[in-house]
């Protein structure tokens, strides 16, 4: 029987769905960005704000960057539990983490809106 001492851990289906989910959200959108990208090849600044004064050009952006911390986060977390065995440090680089990713998600909802 394996004993796992389980601190902060979030080990099994919804990790492994989450990734594989968020990888999904980026391919397509990498996918899009490619379309647009081999259909206007010679894209000029004017080109690019009148693509994304679109709203869905943002939200497919926004969910596109959500997508990316959310996968970053279940990753980087993964590497803290497997490799940073003190607790304390462990749990002080995962707050680290979760603070920038949510700097970076408040960041990206400026960006692309202005606000």
């Amino acid at each position: 029987m394996v004993n796992r001492i389980v601190v902060g851990a979030h080990y099994g289906l919804r990790d492994w769905l989450v990734q594989r989910l968020t990888a999904l959200v980026m391919a397509v959108y990498v996918l899009l960005m490619v379309v647009i990208l081999i259909s206007n090849p010679s894209l000029d600044h004017a080109q690019w704000q009148a693509l994304f004064a679109n709203q869905w050009m943002r939200f497919a952006s926004l969910l596109f960057l959500l997508s990316l911390y959310l996968h970053a986060w279940v990753g980087v977390r993964d590497i803290f539990m497997d490799y940073v065995k003190p607790v304390g440090v462990r749990l002080a680089l995962q707050f680290l983490a979760v603070v920038a990713l949510a700097f970076y998600a408040v960041w990206s909802v400026h960006i692309l809106w202005g606000i």
